[in-house]
């Protein structure tokens, strides 16, 4: 004969006795419930009043004043039409260009003969020799200088209206 006992009843048994815990002693909880109840309502204030839209109408331009909505002309922006500042389209592009200027870490200097060479580590590790005249970064960085403690460079940056700015940018030797 089987015995009466079975083992998938005490998940079951738990399972009621934990709820028949939860519901026993809210007296409390209902005391504060119909003390807040009693309590008198408050007064919402109004909401604030919306003013109406002014409409400002832009007459600087029937003044003689540059509208602010038209780019300059190419002429006085330094655009393409002077013949400025422009990146060499046609130059072989170097490894280190691949890289944001800021990924690059100066990690030393080298001096052999008369070069100085600069030491340039890039974000997967790997240490690159440069000179004075090699390029660098996203912009057109040429280097200039190799310092001990950086490596300074001009780079060739969009102005936004279609012409080219220079502008000086620098590595500095990593701590």
């Amino acid at each position: 004969m089987k015995a009466f006992f079975s083992w998938k009843l005490i998940p079951v048994l738990t399972a009621g006795l934990l709820l028949g815990a939860c519901g026993s002693d809210m007296d409390d909880l209902d005391k504060f419930i119909n003390d807040t109840k009693a309590l008198p309502g408050g007064r919402i204030d109004p909401l604030p009043e919306i003013r109406p839209y002014e409409v400002f109408n832009y007459t600087a331009d029937a003044h003689g004043f540059r509208s602010p909505f038209v780019p300059d002309s190419p002429q006085v922006a330094g655009g393409p039409a002077d013949g400025g500042t422009r990146p060499d389209e046609s130059r072989s592009r170097e490894f280190l260009e691949s890289f944001p200027l800021d990924t690059l870490r100066m990690v030393g200097t080298l001096q052999l003969g008369d070069t100085s060479f600069g030491l340039v580590q890039t974000s997967d590790g790997l240490v690159h020799r440069v000179i004075s005249g090699n390029y660098m970064g996203q912009n057109d960085g040429r280097i200039i200088a190799i310092h001990d403690s950086e490596i300074e460079l001009i780079e060739i940056i969009s102005d936004g209206i279609g012409g080219y700015l220079e502008r000086e940018a620098a590595v500095a030797l990593a701590d």
